[in-house]
């Protein structure tokens, strides 16, 4: 039996995490369900907002996370996949914590640009205001040789956080459209492409056409499901 079992750390939110499973399943190359990865998620919605926490707005998740983490060491996780992009935010206390790989989301979503053959230049980048805040993105991409834009302040009142916080709310085909406007805007203004690093713009940009998308996007939730499956296959 395999002992590369996968951890998934959910929750944030619930749809993202569920969305993340199917993925990983219909990525992965298989024949038959032996074929398939292992894996473990812990979906646990009561985490506290990462956003309010990291701007100072609300209650520290970091305990909620590291108690998710404890609970899938436990049940035996190799490594440990987190399909929520603030919650990396913590990423350094999570792993000390882990003692287990974890699967860093920005170094899949700078892997997905390589295989779409997007190897520089300028990239837009979608996600929450703490993430955006944070520079998780823009300092780990920077030095890899892409120039990051970012919506502007009343692209983010307006649109982003108005559309994640309707994909939270199961309203997942009202946030197509202005989230689709930020693609677009972002794709005027020089972006090859657009990196979606809030696991909940996916799911609606998903619901609409991707005809009406100027430039190629990164999923997250993909990009992360194929960086599990490569942990899983030893790559």
């Amino acid at each position: 039996m395999s002992e590369r079992i996968l951890g998934v750390l959910g929750g944030m939110g619930p749809l993202a995490s569920a969305q993340f499973m199917l993925r990983l399943t219909l990525l992965t190359p298989a024949q038959r369900d032996q074929d398939h990865i292992p894996a473990v998620l812990w979906s646990d919605p009561r985490i506290p907002d990462r956003t309010a926490g990291r701007l100072g707005k609300g209650p520290d998740p970091l305990p909620w996370l590291l108690r998710g983490i404890h609970g899938l060491l436990e049940a035996g996780c190799g490594a440990i996949a987190i399909p929520c992009n603030t919650a990396h935010g913590w990423f350094g206390p999570m792993a000390e914590a882990a003692g287990v790989p974890i699967l860093h989301i920005v170094d899949a979503a700078a892997a997905d640009l390589q295989r779409m053959g997007i190897t520089g230049g300028t990239i837009g980048l979608m996600g929450t205001a703490a993430t955006l805040e944070m520079r998780l993105y823009q300092d780990r991409l920077e030095t890899q040789g892409w120039h990051c834009i970012e919506p502007d302040p009343d692209q983010m009142q307006r649109l982003v956080t108005p559309a994640i916080a309707s994909v939270k709310a199961n309203r997942v085909a009202e946030a197509y459209h202005p989230l689709a406007e930020v693609v677009n805007s972002l794709a005027a203004r020089g972006a090859d492409a657009v990196v979606l690093g809030c696991t909940e713009i996916p799911l609606a940009i998903q619901s609409g056409p991707a005809s009406e998308l100027a430039v190629p996007v990164v999923d997250t939730i993909d990009a992360l499901a194929r960086s599990a499956i490569a942990w899983a296959r030893g790559q």
